[in-house]
């Protein structure tokens, strides 16, 4: 019966991996599994606790630097929250200067301020994100397509 202590600290240890992704409690919880091993042995308790903890610190030491770095080169990098919103387009909603504006960005109204010196940008217009800067977004104007209507010098 004393396997299923460990079969749930295993649980566990998965779990709390599952929300840190730090490959720490990945290697505790297979330390957790070689401890329900010996104890379906009926293994002294003493025994477990220290395969656990060998079984645990050889892993952390050895497998987690080559299991960490593989992931990191195989995994593609995503970027989220504000990362995720440079190069997207927004309307604005309120002239930007080079100081102050608004502007609609993935349906939420942000302060803006125009990356470089410039006319001000009329409401209505498109503007492309360069950065965001704590809650503002610097925004600089959409460039025109070559084959807009309103460009007058168009490709042909």
């Amino acid at each position: 019966m004393g396997w299923l202590w460990w079969i749930g600290a295993a649980l566990i240890f998965g779990v709390i991996e599952m929300l840190t992704l730090s490959y720490v409690f990945f290697m505790l919880a297979i330390g957790a599994l070689a401890g329900a091993l010996l104890a379906a042995f009926d293994a002294p308790l003493w025994a477990q606790f220290a395969t656990v903890a060998l079984v645990s610190m050889l892993l952390l030491w050895g497998a987690r630097p080559y299991v960490k770095g593989w992931v990191e080169r195989t995994v593609p990098r995503t970027n989220t929250n504000v990362d995720a919103l440079a190069g997207r387009q927004a309307i604005v909603e309120a002239e930007v200067t080079g100081i102050d504006g608004r502007v609609k960005l993935a349906g939420e109204i942000w302060s803006a301020r125009m990356e470089e010196p410039g006319p001000p940008l009329a409401p209505g217009s498109t503007v492309v994100v360069a950065a965001i800067d704590g809650a503002t977004a610097i925004v600089k104007p959409l460039p025109a397509s070559p084959n807009d209507p309103q460009n007058p010098y168009p490709t042909y």
